[in-house]
């Protein structure tokens, strides 16, 4: 990626806009001059993981929706993310194929009545698996940061859960906060 950081915020992936058509991503990236693509390389109903299953308050191995995709950044693997949905707000929707979502994934939600309306971010640091080093092409004993995205609707309801794994060598997230 030439050594240059990559700045990641999480507003543009949080809210539907108006009119949405394309990838969210690919916006964001050329923005900032960059060619950002995702490829998805997964889609459909799965086991959800312990902490995805408590996040969305389910069961314990309880089926959910999953879509697991690789973001690039100028042809580079720069971050790996796997949302999960619940089986009764995305089972047979777009949400459980492979192909691209026209407007994205939070459009669709919305379209069928499920708005975001308070996102938990939590983000920690952990050695990269064996599987992560092979698609961000990491070196040994490199470390991944992961964020952790729980989103509610109004109800408080567990509606989307995002796990993404990205070399923090690469990578510096921002937060921005308005207060009052």
């Amino acid at each position: 990626m030439g050594g240059s950081e990559w700045i990641s915020t999480s507003v543009p992936y949080l809210a539907a806009s108006p009119g949405a058509r394309g990838d969210a991503w690919a916006a964001e990236a050329a923005a900032e001059g960059r060619r950002g693509i995702q490829r998805i390389v997964q889609a459909g109903e799965v086991e959800a993981p312990g902490p995805v299953a408590e996040l969305l308050g389910t069961p314990a191995g309880q089926s959910v929706i999953a879509r697991r995709r690789i973001m690039y950044l100028d042809g580079e693997p720069c971050e790996l993310t796997d949302t999960y949905y619940p089986v009764d707000i995305a089972g047979g929707t777009g949400l459980a194929e492979t192909a691209k979502i026209p407007g994205g994934a939070i459009r669709l939600l919305a379209d069928l009545g499920y708005v975001g309306v308070r996102v938990r971010e939590d983000v920690t640091a952990r050695q990269a698996t064996e599987h992560e080093r092979e698609q961000l092409r990491l070196t040994a004993g490199e470390p991944v940061l992961q964020l952790t995205r729980l989103t509610l609707d109004d109800a408080d309801r567990p509606i989307q859960v995002d796990v993404m794994a990205m070399p923090p060598r690469r990578q510096k997230l921002r937060y921005e906060i308005r207060i009052g």
